[in-house]
């Protein structure tokens, strides 16, 4: 798994490619507390790239998402495969995690 990290509207868009599994799941946590930790709590998870997603890598969007909010920002997801987002359906997230077509979108006028 690769990760990734830039600006776009603000927000810092966290790319993930490949298998975001128990493996990768920390990093992308990492990630996301380092964006907060440096005063960037609007976060878009770009997942255009992202083959699999397991338990590990769901709670790490979960966690990722608390600590955002924590600290008045918010995490959104982007361009999600159909494989993740038929997980995501599975376990009910995607009523908790507001999906976009695109990472530029995700924050577009808010």
């Amino acid at each position: 798994m690769n990760i990734t990290v830039h600006t776009v509207n603000g927000a810092a868009v966290v790319a993930v490619a490949g298998r975001l599994t128990a493996t990768g799941a920390p990093r992308l946590r990492q990630a996301v507390e380092d964006a907060v930790a440096a005063g960037t709590p609007r976060v878009v998870i770009d997942m255009s790239d992202t083959e699999f997603i397991d338990s590990s890598g769901l709670g790490a969007l979960i966690g990722g998402l608390k600590s955002t909010r924590l600290a008045d920002g918010d995490l959104r997801i982007a361009a999600v495969p159909e494989a993740v987002r038929r997980v995501l359906k599975l376990t009910n997230l995607d009523r908790v995690l507001r999906e976009y077509p695109s990472a530029e979108a995700a924050f577009d006028g808010q």
